[in-house]
């Protein structure tokens, strides 16, 4: 069987309404079995995560986070995607990690943004500055063209660099920038929260990207509390990111908050009620989502 190497000459050819609709018909196949594994090295991280979709295949997705990398002018996400036969088992396609984790972190917060954001959103706050906020600001605006995007970083400089290439603006302070936005995406490596709930107005929704240790936090107590609560996957989030493990082990959420995930997409749960209700979606990017990226990537390849 030949192994097919996909890798940035297939970029052309995707785009995000085609992949949305690639993660609501995975979530209409038999749950995924996902499994991941954690090593840890101070600050750094190896993360190996599979997954298998009866009908769809199986994938391996190994990753290095190397927090001090942008430093060295290294990237400080790389690793490797392999695909698997669904008939067979065997390897089918080694698939570009890039590409493929470009298109599902931004997909997975889009799909979350489709179904909870006002459709009336008119202002954008992307948190953070590297390479995951760039591809937000881009999904986002395949589905909310008209919008205004600002781009607040804790460091100036790459806030600006990131505004004048996607046509965005810099919020300089946070807190107004919060107060003002419809819909915010965190894309940090924060440890302690940098979103305060009682900055938050009625109606905003928040997709939280960054956290994906225990030890990671991006929005306090108060917002979680504020705020009707959603995850892309029960099983890679509840239990295993700071996020949500920790203010569920202190008794300030509880696991029942979490009204639903992607697999809920067909009964209808997974929905915005009310124009005025804050809604948060956490992002854990299980290995059952990359398997739908780059089965999508593959097919289009």
């Amino acid at each position: 069987m030949t192994i097919r190497q996909i890798g940035a000459e297939v970029a052309p050819r995707l785009d995000w309404p085609g992949l949305l609709r690639a993660m609501e018909d995975g979530h209409a196949l038999p749950r995924a079995e996902v499994a991941d594994t954690f090593l840890y090295r101070r600050a750094d991280t190896l993360l190996s995560r599979a997954a298998w979709i009866d009908g769809l295949g199986q994938l391996v997705k190994t990753a290095t986070i190397f927090p001090g990398n942008p430093a060295l002018g290294r990237p400080t996400v790389n690793g490797t995607v392999t695909l698997f036969s669904d008939a067979t088992g065997e390897p089918a396609a080694i698939v570009d990690f890039h590409l493929v984790t470009r298109w599902k972190t931004a997909g997975d917060s889009l799909l979350s943004a489709s179904r909870l954001a006002r459709r009336d959103a008119r202002s954008i706050l992307i948190v953070g500055a590297g390479t995951v906020a760039g591809s937000m600001i881009e999904a986002y605006r395949s589905l909310w063209p008209d919008a205004a995007v600002s781009v607040w970083n804790r460091s100036p400089e790459p806030a600006r660099r990131l505004a004048r290439a996607m046509g965005a603006t810099v919020a300089p302070d946070l807190e107004p920038a919060v107060r003002a936005a419809d819909i915010i995406a965190t894309c940090t490596m924060a440890t302690r929260p940098l979103i305060r709930g009682d900055w938050l107005s009625p109606g905003t929704h928040l997709d939280l990207i960054g956290a994906f240790r225990p030890d990671m936090r991006e929005v306090d107590d108060t917002a979680l509390t504020r705020a009707r609560l959603f995850v892309d996957s029960r099983a890679t989030t509840i239990h295993h990111i700071g996020e949500l493990k920790d203010p569920i082990a202190r008794g300030v959420i509880a696991e029942g908050d979490v009204i639903a995930d992607f697999y809920d997409l067909g009964s209808g749960a997974f929905a915005r009620t009310s124009d005025d209700e804050i809604t948060i979606a956490k992002n854990g990017g299980g290995a059952h989502l990359d398997l739908m990226t780059a089965a999508w990537i593959a097919s289009r390849a």
